[in-house]
């Protein structure tokens, strides 16, 4: 099956730790959002295309499940997978020690519609979008 998807990679900074020099657990929502802009760039559906479609989108739901730790200096790799993009916005996350390979965390959040001009969520995402992702899962080459 066809699917989108992005990974960023970085160096895990001291700003991100607590004290025993292991990530915060809050800092995972920071990394989750990070892969998700990467998707939404691998899609081409910008911040400037979200404004013209008056169209955000609030994240409705979160879940983290905390295998190992990442700690200060650590380089992590995180891939987002868009699982659904035509009523909402589901991405599964999965976040890797980058030096060992090993999965550290995996994640889920599920992100509402919501129209900016009057205020309230919709129940289809805009146009624009589904057919950016639809665009870019025509150009993959079968599997």
């Amino acid at each position: 099956m066809k699917t989108v998807s992005a990974e960023v990679s970085f160096k895990v900074e001291f700003y991100d730790v607590d004290s025993m020099f292991v990530v915060y657990h809050g800092n995972y929502a920071k990394y989750f959002e990070k892969a998700r802009w990467a998707l939404f760039e691998t899609i081409d559906y910008t911040y400037e295309d979200m404004k013209r479609d008056g169209c955000a989108f609030p994240v409705t739901s979160m879940s983290a499940k905390f295998i190992k730790p990442l700690r200060f200096g650590d380089r992590a790799r995180v891939r987002a997978v868009l699982e659904e993009y035509e009523n909402c916005l589901k991405i599964a996350f999965e976040i890797f020690n980058a030096e060992t390979n090993e999965v550290t965390t995996k994640g889920k959040t599920t992100q509402m519609a919501f129209d900016m001009f009057k205020g309230e969520s919709v129940f289809v995402c805009p146009p624009h979008l589904v057919e950016k992702v639809k665009a870019f899962l025509a150009r993959l080459p079968d599997e």
